[in-house]
């Protein structure tokens, strides 16, 4: 995480489905003060709950997740609530949710997810660029090498994992990607 950050990653999320609550926490707390040391935000994955008692910036939720209203009710006021969408219905959806930012996805295949969606691809990104005014983060399958089309499709931001995890140097491939979606600030 914290190479992430050095990098040039200005959010970091804590995901991992399978940590039991109080090791999620942990994890949490410690992503929460490597994000602070290195000037970024971290999100909580699905888990609201242990974004609050963490003192994360925020929560993403998922499709099965708590509701969004729920969810920016368990938080305080300040804090990024996302939310992911598949399909157009559920970008125009999440648009009437009290969310900070949609994210879009998968765009391409992706091996990070068991239960991946089918990929939704650039005319996804573009349509749900059409259905929103929220910033619109699109995910999955995103690489340095595609990552441009992406941004040109409509998308605000990328959400990446294996294209920064894959690599031995993480902070050079966060700058890759920075640079591929011509972030130089």
């Amino acid at each position: 995480m914290a190479a992430a950050l050095r990098g040039g990653a200005r959010l970091v999320q804590v995901r991992a489905k399978d940590l039991p609550a109080r090791a999620l926490l942990a994890l949490a707390r410690e992503g929460v003060a490597s994000a602070r040391a290195q000037g970024g935000l971290l999100l909580v994955n699905d888990r609201p709950d242990v974004a609050l008692l963490a003192g994360a910036d925020g929560a993403h939720l998922g499709q099965e997740d708590l509701p969004p209203r729920d969810a920016r009710r368990a938080l305080p006021a300040s804090a990024l609530l996302g939310l992911s969408t598949h399909d157009d219905g559920q970008v125009e959806a999440a648009s009437g949710e009290p969310v900070d930012y949609v994210a879009i996805g998968p765009v391409f295949p992706t091996s990070t997810k068991e239960d991946a969606r089918p990929t939704v691809g650039l005319d996804g990104v573009r349509s749900a660029r059409a259905r929103t005014r929220l910033p619109l983060v699109a995910i999955g399958g995103i690489t340095a090498d595609n990552a441009r089309a992406v941004i040109e499709a409509g998308a605000d931001g990328v959400a990446v994992l294996s294209a920064v995890l894959a690599g031995d140097d993480v902070e050079a491939a966060v700058r890759r990607l920075r640079a591929a979606v011509g972030d130089t600030g």
